[in-house]
């Protein structure tokens, strides 16, 4: 059996937040690099797919592999950690302020390799700039104004929204990661992780590192999108929401009610010298016997 219970998984949980916080910075930026680069290379994928079949819900269906190589590599994606790394700092393993380092580097990381992938799709789609937009570029302009000038015109509505959506797609997303652990084999590890990343892309739910990716490669490609606006009304609530919905209802949720404390040991009952004497005990004895 390759199942592990949930009272296991949720002990490597905390183990894992603690090897995470224990990374050194350069490790954490490379590796939160590659993350947003893979997790480009999936959204302009399954963006790709969508445009081709007309059909969002395939490109939702091949969106995770960015995901599960993510989870098989053992990179960093901030969004994920939300959900590990302040566990350790529950159980007593690091300090608050290693929690927020860490998460700061991986989400520097992991902006670097999403933008920079940004910048290589916007050179191929678009002959570096020579060539108007095609379809996928069109779509990808078309989502990067939706996710943040859409939002900026509903005012403090759209704040609450794109929030309100950030917790729901970290949740999930967390989730994944969790799933991730309940099997030992490749295969079992591919699926857990896999449904709960389906069901946040196939929504439409905001991730801080997916919009990392798409919003300045649509900024490339011609979106009437300035750095306000991304920052603003998507970046920054993106990533209070996803930090809320990872830690609060997978990370903190998990750990209160799965993690088994130790019993405290008995009190032992210490007994009066007085007592301890053979004839003050064998009379008391004596007393109850007759009683």
């Amino acid at each position: 059996m390759d199942y592990i219970k949930p009272s296991e998984v949720i002990k490597n949980m905390v183990k894992a937040g603690t090897a995470k916080a224990a990374l050194p910075v350069k490790d954490l930026i490379i590796r939160g690099f590659l993350s947003g680069a893979l997790l480009g290379f999936a959204t302009s994928l399954a963006i790709t797919a969508a445009v081709q079949t007309g059909a969002p819900l395939v490109g939702a269906l091949i969106f995770p592999v960015g995901f599960v190589i993510i989870v098989l590599l053992g990179l960093e994606l901030v969004t994920g950690s939300f959900a590990l790394v302040p566990l350790a700092f529950h159980n007593g393993e690091i300090s608050a302020a290693k929690v927020a380092s860490n998460l700061a580097w991986v989400f520097f990381g992991n902006l670097l390799g999403s933008v920079f992938y940004a910048y290589l799709l916007f050179g191929s789609l678009s002959m570096m700039g020579m060539n108007p937009p095609d379809a996928v570029g069109a779509k990808i302009i078309a989502i990067a104004e939706a996710k943040t000038i859409g939002f900026a015109k509903f005012h403090a509505a759209g704040a609450t929204t794109v929030f309100i959506r950030a917790v729901l797609c970290n949740w999930m997303v967390t989730l994944g990661v969790v799933m991730a652990m309940v099997s030992t084999s490749t295969v079992g590890k591919i699926v857990g992780a896999w449904l709960p990343i389906l069901i946040f892309f196939a929504q439409g739910f905001e991730h801080s590192v997916v919009n990392m990716f798409v919003i300045p490669a649509g900024m490339l490609l011609g979106a009437k999108v300035t750095m306000k606006d991304w920052w603003l009304w998507n970046q920054i609530p993106v990533t209070l929401g996803n930090f809320v919905g990872g830690y609060v209802f997978t990370g903190l949720a998990l750990y209160l009610t799965l993690l088994q404390k130790k019993a405290k040991a008995p009190v032992p009952v210490s007994i009066s010298p007085a007592l301890e004497e053979p004839g003050v005990l064998a009379g008391l004895e004596a007393e109850s016997s007759s009683s």
